[in-house]
């Protein structure tokens, strides 16, 4: 009995040792979870200015629809303020926050200027410019200015994969299937841990996404009908698992 509690005693500084430590890492964790959700909410609000004007772009009547990189920018600026109650590039924001909000906004305002000619096509009804499209160009032109930092995606479930270039790899899949599309995983909840690779400590994050009403119109039903984009409707309804934003840190 002597014995264990000498060892007992003589552990209790290691343990001590290790809990600040732990601490410390977890709060590293949740503080680079706030730069995934950051990345992820300016995403969505570019995408959902470019749904706020699809008639618009998509109205063969009009040449020249006033959306050029300055207006999309102020647009964006304004919902996220919206959202947030700050401007995307507030004051007071990290040195990783700043260079990655303005490569994020850069690669918006490229995209935008870039399609120009598309969007102002007179004659033209449907374009395909369309939510999904802009985010995946986004996400590429943002990889080309800061992959070495950090990367962004949006994934789907392989059934529900559009785009060759957004099919989950292992890791996205394997936290698809085994936790959004769980019964048991509390809808809305975001995944997150540090990954040891070849190239060193990574974060990585899927964020969930759900069909809303105004998705219904190509991925609703009836399940297999042709939808406007050319691809068949996936027979899904309103709050069924959609996607998810996947973000990659360098730790």
């Amino acid at each position: 009995m002597d014995r264990l509690w000498l060892l007992l005693l003589l552990s209790l500084p290691v343990l001590f040792a290790l809990e600040p430590q732990r601490a410390a890492a977890e709060g590293s964790l949740s503080t680079l979870a706030d730069e995934g959700e950051r990345l992820a909410s300016l995403l969505r609000v570019g995408r959902g200015v470019i749904s706020d004007n699809q008639d618009m772009i998509n109205d063969p009547l009009i040449g020249d629809k006033g959306l050029d990189s300055a207006a999309f920018l102020k647009s964006v600026e304004g919902k996220y303020q919206e959202l947030h109650g700050a401007m995307p590039l507030e004051a007071g924001l990290t040195p990783l926050q700043q260079l990655l909000t303005e490569a994020q906004l850069a690669s918006m305002a490229e995209v935008i200027d870039e399609n120009q000619a598309l969007i102002n096509s007179k004659g033209m009804a449907f374009k395909g410019f369309i939510p999904a499209v802009f985010a995946r160009l986004v996400n590429e032109r943002f990889v080309e200015k800061q992959g070495a930092l950090a990367k962004v995606k949006v994934t789907a479930p392989h059934h529900l994969v559009r785009n060759r270039k957004a099919r989950p790899d292992a890791w996205e899949a394997a936290v698809l299937t085994e936790k959004f599309e769980s019964p048991d995983w509390t809808q809305g909840t975001a995944f997150y841990e540090e990954l040891v690779t070849g190239e060193g400590a990574i974060f990585r994050m899927l964020i969930p996404e759900y069909y809303g009403a105004s998705c219904l119109s190509c991925h609703g039903g009836p399940k297999g009908e042709v939808d406007l984009t050319g691809f068949p409707k996936e027979g899904g309804a309103e709050g069924d698992l959609a996607g998810a934003i996947s973000i990659t840190l360098k730790r």
